[in-house]
Protein backbone atom coordinates (compact mmCIF):
# COMPACT_ATOMS: atom_id res chain seq x y z
CA UNK A 1 0.00 0.00 0.00
CA UNK A 2 1.31 3.47 -0.18
CA UNK A 3 0.92 6.15 2.10
CA UNK A 4 1.59 9.64 0.27
CA UNK A 5 1.11 12.01 3.79
CA UNK A 6 1.60 15.69 3.51
CA UNK A 7 2.29 16.78 0.00
CA UNK A 8 0.46 20.18 -0.80
CA UNK A 9 -2.20 21.62 -2.52
CA UNK A 10 -2.62 25.59 -2.52
CA UNK A 11 -5.90 26.54 -0.82
CA UNK A 12 -7.72 29.45 0.12
CA UNK A 13 -5.37 33.26 0.52
CA UNK A 14 -2.53 30.70 -0.79
CA UNK A 15 -2.67 28.71 2.59
CA UNK A 16 -1.52 25.41 2.05
CA UNK A 17 -4.57 22.32 2.33
CA UNK A 18 -1.83 19.78 3.52
CA UNK A 19 -2.64 16.49 2.08
CA UNK A 20 -3.14 12.83 2.19
CA UNK A 21 -3.40 9.64 -0.24
CA UNK A 22 -3.89 6.07 0.67
CA UNK A 23 -4.45 2.95 -2.01
CA UNK A 24 -2.88 -0.04 -3.54
CA UNK A 25 -0.61 0.63 -6.72
CA UNK A 26 -1.86 -1.86 -8.85
CA UNK A 27 -3.06 -0.35 -11.33
CA UNK A 28 -6.92 -0.70 -11.13
CA UNK A 29 -8.90 2.05 -11.24
CA UNK A 30 -10.42 2.58 -8.00
CA UNK A 31 -13.47 4.48 -6.29
CA UNK A 32 -12.47 7.79 -5.10
CA UNK A 33 -12.71 8.49 -1.25
CA UNK A 34 -12.89 12.23 -0.42
CA UNK A 35 -12.90 12.53 3.59
CA UNK A 36 -13.13 15.81 5.35
CA UNK A 37 -12.61 16.89 9.00
CA UNK A 38 -14.60 18.56 11.42
CA UNK A 39 -14.58 21.72 13.57
CA UNK A 40 -11.47 22.22 15.73
CA UNK A 41 -10.06 18.37 13.73
CA UNK A 42 -7.26 17.97 11.37
CA UNK A 43 -6.55 14.78 8.70
CA UNK A 44 -4.51 12.88 11.34
CA UNK A 45 -6.60 13.24 14.30
CA UNK A 46 -7.19 10.04 16.82
CA UNK A 47 -7.88 6.73 14.20
CA UNK A 48 -8.47 8.80 10.74
CA UNK A 49 -4.88 6.96 9.45
CA UNK A 50 -6.64 3.76 10.43
CA UNK A 51 -9.66 4.34 8.22
CA UNK A 52 -7.50 5.53 5.58
CA UNK A 53 -5.73 2.34 5.29
CA UNK A 54 -8.94 -0.04 5.70
CA UNK A 55 -10.13 1.60 2.60
CA UNK A 56 -7.39 1.42 1.05
CA UNK A 57 -6.90 -2.26 1.87
CA UNK A 58 -10.21 -2.66 0.30
CA UNK A 59 -9.43 -1.57 -3.07
CA UNK A 60 -10.38 2.66 -2.67
CA UNK A 61 -8.04 5.98 -3.28
CA UNK A 62 -8.56 6.93 0.04
CA UNK A 63 -7.83 11.31 0.43
CA UNK A 64 -7.79 13.26 3.42
CA UNK A 65 -6.52 16.91 4.17
CA UNK A 66 -6.01 19.86 6.50
CA UNK A 67 -8.75 22.56 5.63
CA UNK A 68 -6.53 25.34 4.26
CA UNK A 69 -7.34 27.53 7.97
CA UNK A 70 -7.75 24.44 9.99
CA UNK A 71 -5.15 25.97 12.32
CA UNK A 72 -2.41 23.63 10.75
CA UNK A 73 0.37 24.24 8.84
CA UNK A 74 2.49 22.20 6.17
CA UNK A 75 5.14 21.83 8.61
CA UNK A 76 2.96 21.34 11.35
CA UNK A 77 -0.42 19.76 9.73
CA UNK A 78 -1.27 17.97 13.66
CA UNK A 79 -3.26 20.11 15.97
CA UNK A 80 -3.19 24.16 15.52
CA UNK A 81 0.19 26.14 15.58
CA UNK A 82 -1.32 28.58 13.43
CA UNK A 83 -4.35 30.36 15.51
CA UNK A 84 -4.23 33.62 13.38
CA UNK A 85 -5.56 31.17 9.99
CA UNK A 86 -7.86 29.23 12.37
CA UNK A 87 -9.60 33.22 12.89
CA UNK A 88 -9.96 33.48 9.28
CA UNK A 89 -11.66 30.30 8.18
CA UNK A 90 -15.22 30.32 7.72
CA UNK A 91 -17.10 28.24 5.49
CA UNK A 92 -16.79 29.14 2.30
CA UNK A 93 -13.31 28.75 2.37
CA UNK A 94 -14.06 25.33 2.92
CA UNK A 95 -15.91 24.50 0.27
CA UNK A 96 -13.63 25.96 -1.86
CA UNK A 97 -10.59 23.84 -0.31
CA UNK A 98 -12.78 20.77 -0.76
CA UNK A 99 -13.22 21.82 -4.97
CA UNK A 100 -9.60 22.48 -5.43
CA UNK A 101 -9.15 18.71 -4.07
CA UNK A 102 -12.36 17.30 -5.99
CA UNK A 103 -10.44 19.49 -9.17
CA UNK A 104 -6.67 18.45 -8.61
CA UNK A 105 -7.38 14.72 -8.11
CA UNK A 106 -10.25 14.68 -11.40
CA UNK A 107 -6.96 16.13 -13.54
CA UNK A 108 -3.53 15.18 -11.91
CA UNK A 109 -1.89 12.58 -14.21
CA UNK A 110 0.04 11.10 -11.28
CA UNK A 111 -2.78 8.23 -9.75
CA UNK A 112 -4.34 8.56 -13.48
CA UNK A 113 -4.13 4.35 -13.45
CA UNK A 114 -5.46 4.02 -9.98
CA UNK A 115 -7.80 6.72 -9.33
CA UNK A 116 -11.25 6.55 -11.06
CA UNK A 117 -12.17 10.23 -11.57
CA UNK A 118 -15.94 9.02 -12.55
CA UNK A 119 -16.03 7.45 -8.86
CA UNK A 120 -15.70 10.19 -6.38
CA UNK A 121 -17.32 9.88 -3.19
CA UNK A 122 -17.38 12.62 -0.37
CA UNK A 123 -17.03 11.45 3.52
CA UNK A 124 -17.57 14.33 6.06
CA UNK A 125 -17.28 14.13 9.81
CA UNK A 126 -19.33 16.67 11.86
CA UNK A 127 -18.79 19.82 10.76
CA UNK A 128 -17.67 18.35 7.71
CA UNK A 129 -20.22 16.65 7.07
CA UNK A 130 -22.25 19.89 6.53
CA UNK A 131 -19.63 20.69 4.41
CA UNK A 132 -20.07 17.83 1.69
CA UNK A 133 -23.73 17.68 1.49
CA UNK A 134 -23.31 21.11 0.25
CA UNK A 135 -20.54 20.37 -1.81
CA UNK A 136 -22.35 17.13 -2.51
CA UNK A 137 -25.58 19.39 -4.35
CA UNK A 138 -23.53 21.76 -6.08
CA UNK A 139 -20.58 19.43 -8.10
CA UNK A 140 -21.87 17.40 -10.13
CA UNK A 141 -18.71 15.25 -10.32
CA UNK A 142 -19.98 13.57 -7.19
CA UNK A 143 -21.23 10.14 -6.97
CA UNK A 144 -22.36 9.60 -3.35
CA UNK A 145 -22.46 11.48 0.01
CA UNK A 146 -21.39 10.12 3.29
CA UNK A 147 -22.14 12.12 6.67
CA UNK A 148 -20.46 10.72 9.76
CA UNK A 149 -21.97 12.35 12.87
CA UNK A 150 -23.03 15.36 10.56
CA UNK A 151 -24.38 18.61 11.75
CA UNK A 152 -27.73 19.62 9.93
CA UNK A 153 -27.42 23.46 10.13
CA UNK A 154 -25.07 25.83 10.20
CA UNK A 155 -27.45 29.17 11.24
CA UNK A 156 -27.20 27.73 15.15
CA UNK A 157 -24.16 27.36 15.98
CA UNK A 158 -23.62 31.16 16.25
CA UNK A 159 -23.67 32.45 19.19
CA UNK A 160 -26.75 34.84 19.41
CA UNK A 161 -28.33 37.65 21.94
CA UNK A 162 -26.03 39.35 24.07
CA UNK A 163 -23.00 36.69 23.07
CA UNK A 164 -23.53 38.02 19.05
CA UNK A 165 -23.77 41.33 20.49
CA UNK A 166 -20.16 41.19 22.26
CA UNK A 167 -18.87 39.28 19.53
CA UNK A 168 -19.92 42.04 16.91
CA UNK A 169 -18.53 44.63 19.22
CA UNK A 170 -14.97 42.39 20.25
CA UNK A 171 -14.30 41.65 16.27
CA UNK A 172 -13.00 38.38 18.05
CA UNK A 173 -14.45 35.83 20.67
CA UNK A 174 -12.17 32.69 21.91
CA UNK A 175 -13.12 28.91 22.45
CA UNK A 176 -10.73 26.73 24.57
CA UNK A 177 -9.77 24.00 23.19
CA UNK A 178 -10.12 21.09 25.73
CA UNK A 179 -7.26 19.01 24.98
CA UNK A 180 -4.63 21.92 24.07
CA UNK A 181 -6.10 24.45 26.18
CA UNK A 182 -5.65 26.68 23.48
CA UNK A 183 -7.58 29.79 23.38
CA UNK A 184 -8.95 29.71 19.70
CA UNK A 185 -10.25 32.86 18.05
CA UNK A 186 -13.20 33.25 15.92
CA UNK A 187 -12.93 36.60 13.86
CA UNK A 188 -16.43 38.12 13.23
CA UNK A 189 -15.06 37.56 9.56
CA UNK A 190 -16.98 34.01 10.22
CA UNK A 191 -20.19 34.77 10.70
CA UNK A 192 -20.22 38.28 8.27
CA UNK A 193 -19.35 35.82 5.58
CA UNK A 194 -22.08 33.24 6.73
CA UNK A 195 -24.61 35.82 6.44
CA UNK A 196 -23.12 36.94 2.87
CA UNK A 197 -23.36 33.35 1.45
CA UNK A 198 -26.27 32.04 3.80
CA UNK A 199 -28.27 30.72 0.70
CA UNK A 200 -25.30 28.72 -0.56
CA UNK A 201 -24.86 27.43 3.34
CA UNK A 202 -28.01 26.27 3.87
CA UNK A 203 -27.69 22.40 4.42
CA UNK A 204 -31.84 21.68 4.24
CA UNK A 205 -31.94 22.74 0.85
CA UNK A 206 -28.98 21.29 -0.35
CA UNK A 207 -30.12 17.83 0.96
CA UNK A 208 -33.86 17.92 -0.61
CA UNK A 209 -32.24 18.78 -3.92
CA UNK A 210 -29.79 16.08 -3.96
CA UNK A 211 -29.83 13.40 -6.53
CA UNK A 212 -27.44 10.91 -5.51
CA UNK A 213 -27.39 8.12 -2.79
CA UNK A 214 -26.80 9.75 0.78
CA UNK A 215 -25.90 7.67 3.60
CA UNK A 216 -26.00 9.13 7.50
CA UNK A 217 -24.04 7.81 10.24
CA UNK A 218 -24.70 9.01 13.81
CA UNK A 219 -24.13 7.59 17.23
CA UNK A 220 -27.10 7.46 19.23
CA UNK A 221 -24.99 8.78 22.44
CA UNK A 222 -23.70 11.89 20.22
CA UNK A 223 -23.67 14.95 22.76
CA UNK A 224 -21.92 17.06 20.48
CA UNK A 225 -24.30 17.15 17.61
CA UNK A 226 -27.60 14.95 18.49
CA UNK A 227 -28.88 12.37 16.66
CA UNK A 228 -32.61 14.26 15.92
CA UNK A 229 -29.79 16.20 13.69
CA UNK A 230 -29.11 13.44 11.90
CA UNK A 231 -33.08 12.33 12.02
CA UNK A 232 -33.52 15.90 10.13
CA UNK A 233 -31.70 14.83 7.38
CA UNK A 234 -33.45 11.57 6.35
CA UNK A 235 -36.46 13.66 6.78
CA UNK A 236 -35.24 16.09 4.18
CA UNK A 237 -33.94 12.94 1.97
CA UNK A 238 -36.46 10.01 2.18
CA UNK A 239 -34.33 8.18 -0.36
CA UNK A 240 -31.10 8.54 2.14
CA UNK A 241 -29.84 5.39 4.41
CA UNK A 242 -29.76 6.19 8.16
CA UNK A 243 -27.53 4.25 9.68
CA UNK A 244 -27.45 4.90 13.80
CA UNK A 245 -24.73 3.40 16.41
CA UNK A 246 -26.14 2.52 19.60
CA UNK A 247 -24.61 4.37 22.58
CA UNK A 248 -21.51 5.41 20.55
CA UNK A 249 -20.37 8.90 20.80
CA UNK A 250 -19.92 11.85 18.12
CA UNK A 251 -16.11 9.91 17.58
CA UNK A 252 -17.46 7.10 17.64
CA UNK A 253 -15.64 5.99 20.51
CA UNK A 254 -12.40 6.87 19.51
CA UNK A 255 -9.90 9.69 20.55
CA UNK A 256 -6.63 11.84 20.14
CA UNK A 257 -4.01 10.65 20.22
CA UNK A 258 -5.06 7.17 19.19
CA UNK A 259 -2.42 4.74 20.19
CA UNK A 260 -3.88 1.40 19.25
CA UNK A 261 -3.18 -0.10 15.38
CA UNK A 262 -6.59 -1.77 15.27
CA UNK A 263 -9.78 -0.04 14.69
CA UNK A 264 -12.56 0.04 18.21
CA UNK A 265 -16.20 -2.00 17.52
CA UNK A 266 -17.63 1.39 16.11
CA UNK A 267 -15.41 2.86 14.00
CA UNK A 268 -15.18 -0.61 12.36
CA UNK A 269 -18.69 -0.41 11.74
CA UNK A 270 -19.07 3.07 10.43
CA UNK A 271 -16.22 2.20 8.37
CA UNK A 272 -17.73 -0.74 6.95
CA UNK A 273 -21.03 0.53 6.75
CA UNK A 274 -19.88 3.18 4.50
CA UNK A 275 -17.36 0.74 2.03
CA UNK A 276 -20.87 -1.58 1.60
CA UNK A 277 -22.85 1.90 0.82
CA UNK A 278 -19.86 3.04 -1.69
CA UNK A 279 -19.99 -0.37 -3.21
CA UNK A 280 -23.39 -0.26 -3.69
CA UNK A 281 -23.78 2.63 -5.35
Amino acid sequence: MIREKNFTLTGSNGLPIVTDVFFKPNQSLKPIVIFCHGYKGFKDWGAWDLVAENFAENDFFFIKFNFSHNGGTAEEPIDFPNLEAFGQDNYTKQLNDLQTVIDWIATTKEFSVNANVQKVHLIGHSRGGGIVMLKANEEPKITSVTTWAGVSDFASRFPSGEKLAQWKKDKVYYVENGRTKQQMPHDIQFYEDFLEHRERLDIAQAVKHLKIPQLIIHGKGDTSVKVDEAKQIKEWNPKSKLFLLEGSNHVFDTKHPWESDKMNESLRQVTHETMQFIKNN
